[in-house]
């Protein structure tokens, strides 16, 4: 009985091992395209390789990411790829891009767990909820959904995960700020 268990046991973990090596790689690939697509989708056209630029900036213990895209040497925005642990669901990961004068440009969900039919009303193909933030200067508006005094129309049944979604947004523009010399 012993023997059959351990048989068992070592052609499960063998299989498991081999198909996590057969499928690593494109796993590694198809998170590195939806993550270049995410850039192309929040920052104006670009020549460079943004992905190749990249660097991190450390806050609270934590790392943005940013990506700075440029047309034939010109910084033309910073793709930023920002975070909160605060959505309904926990953590919600965001890009966005904004222009060299902190305007964003645009705003793409790159994961979350919010509720579907609800929460997930973040997402860019669901709603135009990010419509709202488009073409704005964070330094000019108040980022908050209107039930916190803010200028944000929240999503109904989900008024958390707005709040969560506008806090990432101005955490990548704070930083983008603070920071202030691109590379």
């Amino acid at each position: 009985m012993v023997l059959t268990l351990f048989v068992v046991t070592l052609v499960a973990s063998t299989s498991l091992a081999l198909v996590y090596e057969v499928t690593k790689e494109p796993i590694r690939l198809a998170a590195l395209e939806r993550k270049n697509n995410a850039i192309m989708q929040v920052v104006p056209e670009f020549n460079n390789m943004p992905n190749e630029e990249e660097y991190t900036v450390e806050v609270n213990g934590d790392e943005l990411v940013f990506y700075p895209a440029r047309m034939d040497g010109e910084l033309v925005g910073v793709a930023i790829e920002t975070f909160t642990r605060r959505g309904y669901s926990g953590t919600i990961e965001l890009m966005v891009g904004l222009l060299p004068d902190g305007t964003i440009h645009g705003i793409e969900v790159l994961r979350h767990s919010e509720t579907p039919g609800l929460g997930d009303k973040i997402e860019t193909d669901k709603s135009d909820f990010y419509k709202q933030f488009v073409g704005r200067n964070p330094g000019d508006f108040t980022m908050k959904v209107r039930q916190d005094n803010g200028e944000i129309d929240g999503i109904t049944a989900s008024t958390i995960t707005a709040r969560a979604y506008c806090e990432a947004v101005q955490l990548a523009y704070d930083v983008f700020i603070e920071k202030g010399d691109i590379k």
